[in-house]
């Protein structure tokens, strides 16, 4: 979401958007000043308001835009879950890197295409197929016999609509040209940033859990939980 306008003082600004377009729904904002990016903000769950003094505009950092980046992948649960149910029945760290690897080299792929213009979908497509992406890694925990063996493959070729929908987060602050490859790096790994986080946090204590006897059902039971909400929001975003 882009906003220009001239003004002095300080903003406030209160993104209400979710409440109207579902959960999954998030908006990035970036703010102009003397035709300047002052600031920009990605707002999550978590935080859903924000000021900037107006009067004293900052210049966007490559740090911003990895911060940007970081916020953009914790703040948006489509893509964790979609994470959490790739890594569902993942076993050692070998796998798991090499799933994460092509996960990542996949939506950074699609990322910079689309950053740079050389590709373009439009989000109405892109957003029902991480839903159907989050679906199809769900039931595959559930139904197959071996999905653990086709997970690279799902990784990279789910992971290239994903790039698409991490673009769509950059392109929405309406930044010149001459910033394009900065913020592209920036935000790019600052994805990564976030996506080591969740998953060094997140997968110790599920494969603890899962040797468990008593918690021995827990990759099953989250990719059932997993799959549900794809399924919700695979019907919010094609409605």
């Amino acid at each position: 979401m882009l906003f220009r306008f001239e003004a002095t003082g300080t903003l406030w600004i209160r993104d209400d958007w979710p409440e109207v377009l579902g959960g999954h729904f998030q908006t990035v904002l970036a703010v102009r000043v003397a035709g300047s990016v002052a600031g920009q903000f990605a707002f999550v769950e978590e935080r859903r308001e924000a000021t900037l003094p107006l009067n004293a505009p900052g210049r966007l950092t490559w740090m911003s835009f990895v911060r940007l980046g970081a916020e953009h992948i914790l703040g948006g649960p489509d893509h964790l879950l979609f994470l959490a149910a790739l890594l569902a029945l993942a076993r050692g760290w070998w796998t798991t890197v090499t799933i994460v690897t092509g996960f990542t080299v996949a939506h950074s792929l699609t990322l910079s295409l689309a950053v740079l213009g050389w590709v373009d979908v439009p989000s109405r497509l892109v957003e029902p197929l991480i839903a159907v992406s989050i679906v199809w890694v769900a039931v595959e925990n559930l139904v197959a016999r071996a999905p653990a063996g086709r997970r690279g493959l799902a990784a990279v070729l789910f992971g290239l609509v994903h790039g698409l929908g991490f673009a769509g987060g950059l392109m929405e602050l309406g930044l010149p040209h001459e910033a394009l490859i900065r913020a592209l790096l920036g935000f790019n790994i600052g994805v990564e940033l976030g996506q080591i986080a969740f998953v060094v946090v997140v997968l110790p204590v599920l494969v603890w859990l899962a040797k468990r006897r008593r918690f021995s059902g827990l990759p099953k039971a989250l990719s059932a939980i997993v799959a549900l909400f794809g399924v919700v929001w695979f019907v919010e975003r094609i409605l």
